[in-house]
């Protein structure tokens, strides 16, 4: 069992695991920039530092920084929460390199899976089912407005390296399109240090419905059923619901079918004590 986690993000993420970690005697260290000093997760922790001031990119993204705080408390594993640096493969080396266990995915599987141009590529070729858009990324407007006609609006233009909804955007016309562009493109360089954006076609309609899956070092993958999770707010759930109400069993198993031989294709595990 670890002895010290870093947790390297904040609020209620953070919370949630301080909280996990003080039920099985595990010391925890937080992290915070300058705009956070106040923060409950910062009360709550066993230690605080202090990483940056407030843009996110000078503090929360501050790989270097949070190293050397995890260098000087003897951190043991660092815990990346969800969102900022869960899904950034050189953080996850970085830390391996380090002698530190990262808790989450390896950094083979956050490559494959990171950004969404080269998940949606990797599932293609695993046979899994990918919604029609770009495997490429979109450079300017010009290229997005080229696309969009020939697929046809509405159209979601989205952010290859975001996450909780930002650097997404549903366009309807090349007027809307040129305008959102730029301004996702620099939500998220500012939030996930990569502004690359790309483009898939808007199924309407839709519903939002998540597998969940476990997977150990031994190449098993197990699926934990389902969740609705299509009441959102700016692209961000706001309920979940388990099971989905609305999956028949036939789709619910053809789902699952489909999660479990992402999983594998990406050799996915969880990497606690690599």
């Amino acid at each position: 069992m670890f002895k010290t986690v870093l947790i390297a993000n904040r609020g209620e993420i953070a919370r949630r695991i301080i909280k996990t970690c003080k039920r099985l005697n595990i010391r925890t260290i937080a992290v915070y920039s300058e705009a956070d000093e106040e923060s409950l997760h910062v009360r709550e922790a066993d230690e605080a530092h202090l990483i940056g001031p407030a843009r996110v990119n000078e503090s929360y993204l501050n790989v270097d920084r949070i190293i050397e705080v995890a260098k000087e408390t003897g951190t043991d594993a660092i815990h990346p929460g969800y969102g900022l640096l869960s899904e950034n493969t050189d953080f996850a080396k970085r830390i391996q390199d380090e002698g530190i266990a990262f808790v989450g995915p390896d950094a083979f599987a956050i490559e494959k899976m990171g950004s969404k141009l080269t998940a949606r590529a990797t599932m293609e070729e695993a046979g899994v089912p990918i919604i029609p858009g770009t495997n490429d990324p979109i450079a300017n407007t010009d290229e997005a407005k080229t696309f969009a006609n020939k697929t046809g609006y509405p159209v979601m233009l989205k952010a290859s390296h975001g996450g909780g909804g930002i650097g997404m955007q549903i366009v309807h016309d090349d007027a809307e399109l040129e305008k959102a562009f730029e301004s996702n493109a620099r939500r998220a360089e500012q939030f996930f240090g990569n502004g690359t954006m790309f483009i898939e076609k808007v199924i309407e309609d839709a519903h939002h419905v998540e597998i969940q899956l476990l997977a150990d070092h031994h190449g098993n993958v197990l699926h934990l059923f389902d969740r609705e999770c299509s009441i959102q707010r700016r692209h961000q759930k706001v309920i979940e619901e388990a099971p989905s109400p609305l999956l028949t069993e036939e789709t619910r198993q053809k789902m699952a079918d489909a999660a479990i031989k992402a999983a594998k294709a990406i050799d996915y595990k969880k990497c606690w004590y690599d």
